[in-house]
């Protein structure tokens, strides 16, 4: 029984590291001007949605696999973070108040602010996006491919499967803390 309780620890930890990489932490610390602080209400979605999403993270040469169950309605964000069915992160967000939790093994660069900024630059519509950037930021956005500039740089490319983008597969390439997050989404509950 102990051997299987390390075992799970073991697990737990280095799916605990893939939630660092999803955060998009770098080794060395970007510039402040490259946080966004992004915070767009729930409602500037403009649709309800429940997905559980199975996230794979692709960093210097290593995969890691998660689990996660997001819902959205116009007053509320709710984000489930799971490693091997035991809840490792959740964050809520009002629009106004963002609160989380996270697992005393996550590593503590793992933000919720950075998980819920991917989440909205990902999914959210341009327009919501494009009106909340700071200076110097930019969008572009044909549909089924987005990129994300700071001062004419390349900062983030999506591409899509399908509209709406929260239905199919999603690969988002995060260039400037080199990772590459594929997130396949199914409707949760019936």
């Amino acid at each position: 029984m102990k051997r299987i309780s390390i075992i799970h620890r073991v697990l737990l930890i280095t799916t605990l590291a893939a939630m660092l990489a999803l955060t998009g932490c770098a080794t060395a610390p970007a510039p402040q001007s490259a946080r966004l602080n992004l915070r767009l209400s729930p409602s500037s979605l403009g649709a309800s949605i429940a997905r559980q999403q199975h996230l794979k993270v692709e960093r210097e040469g290593r995969i890691d696999e998660l689990d996660a169950a997001l819902e959205v309605d116009p007053d509320h964000i709710q984000l489930v973070g799971l490693a091997f069915g035991q809840r490792v992160l959740s964050l809520s967000y009002d629009g106004k108040e963002l609160t989380s939790w996270r697992h005393v093994m996550l590593p503590s660069q793992v933000r919720a602010e950075d998980v819920l900024e991917d989440l909205q630059l990902t999914l959210w519509p341009k327009e919501a996006i494009a009106s909340a950037l700071p200076a110097g930021w930019t969008i572009e956005d044909d549909g089924l491919h987005r990129t994300l500039y700071m001062n004419g740089e390349r900062i983030m490319t999506v591409e899509y499967q399908t509209m709406p983008r929260w239905s199919g597969t999603v690969v988002l390439e995060n260039l400037r803390y080199r990772y590459r997050l594929t997130i396949q989404s199914v409707p949760a509950g019936p």
